[in-house]
């Protein structure tokens, strides 16, 4: 049966992988085609039951941290069956955990900040904070962003490591040419050693002052055109940003799709970026000819996420 909970959505980093983990810009962005909730009810599913049995874990670990929350409530639910009903995919970077986080912080926890549209900084900071301490059970360590992005429910403008604000992005036009979309690489991804790879790269100081500062500037052309709906100088910044990802971030992307990446760069169709870590997951893509994309590459999934007219 349902506890009335609220509904979490999946985010989609569009801008910012790994320029985040230096305090560059980001955008964030919720993605409520994949959501979850928690329930309570049965446990005859064997989904719902090694969800149960996650957050069990998940309640011991959170009991050694500092985070307050109805224990008592918590351990009755569970015992009644609590589980985490999702249709977020596991190992894509949708921010399956973080859907997670948010839902049981929202639930449980005692004088929680309030979900609102525009919480003020001290509160972002104070949610992240809780956010980053509880999601750090599922990857070792962990921004916070991810749950923040979901029980906020709103685009996240990432401008450091604490600077972080709602935003909005234009309004998606049913009827437009072009599209943002992501692609199904069909295969599960392991972030941890993509983000050792980075930092080793990082250690490199050609790069870190050559490349990278290219990248993290790309990445603000990015985010800024977007915010003003310049469709057409966005194209551009999204394709220089998809030629540096194909030069310096390749083991990020995997192989079976170098040669697509890179035909989009070759015929200007399309341009292709990370989806948050790559590695796997969701590929993000942007084209002028959302229908051209379609019709000319019916074999892979694919799903625009936003559209909008080239200006």
């Amino acid at each position: 049966m349902s506890m009335k909970a609220r509904i979490f959505f999946a985010k989609i980093l569009l801008f910012g992988e790994y320029g985040i983990i230096e305090g560059a810009k980001g955008l964030s962005i919720p993605y409520p085609e994949y959501s979850g909730q928690l329930q309570v009810g049965g446990l005859s599913n064997p989904l719902r039951r090694a969800s149960n049995q996650n957050i069990r874990k998940f309640q011991q670990y959170l009991q050694k941290t500092a985070l307050s929350l109805d224990w008592k409530t918590l351990k009755t639910d569970l015992d009644q069956g609590l589980a985490f009903i999702s249709s977020i995919p596991q190992g894509y970077g949708l921010g399956s955990s973080g859907a997670l986080v948010a839902a049981l912080y929202h639930q449980y926890a005692l004088d929680k900040i309030p979900a609102k549209p525009t919480p003020n900084p001290k509160e972002m900071i104070a949610l992240k904070k809780a956010f980053a301490s509880m999601e750090s059970f599922f990857h070792g360590q962990s921004s916070g962003l991810d749950p923040l992005n979901s029980y906020l429910q709103s685009p996240l403008l990432i401008q450091g490591k604490d600077r972080i604000e709602t935003t909005e992005i234009p309004t998606a036009q049913p009827w437009g040419k072009g599209a943002i979309f992501i692609l199904d690489t069909t295969t599960k991804r392991e972030t941890a050693p993509l983000v050792r790879f980075f930092l080793e790269k990082m250690n490199d100081q050609k790069f870190r002052n050559n490349s990278f500062h290219e990248f993290t500037a790309q990445t603000d052309h990015s985010i800024l055109r977007l915010h003003g709906g310049q469709w057409g100088a966005l194209m551009q910044s999204v394709k220089r940003l998809s030629e540096l990802s194909l030069q310096h971030f390749k083991p990020m992307i995997p192989k079976a799709f170098h040669q697509f990446w890179k035909s989009g760069l070759a015929n200007d169709e399309y341009y292709l970026k990370l989806c948050g870590s790559g590695g796997g997951g969701f590929l993000l893509g942007f084209t002028a000819d959302w229908e051209a994309m379609q019709k000319n590459n019916a074999n892979y999934s694919i799903q625009a996420i936003h559209t909008f007219n080239c200006d």
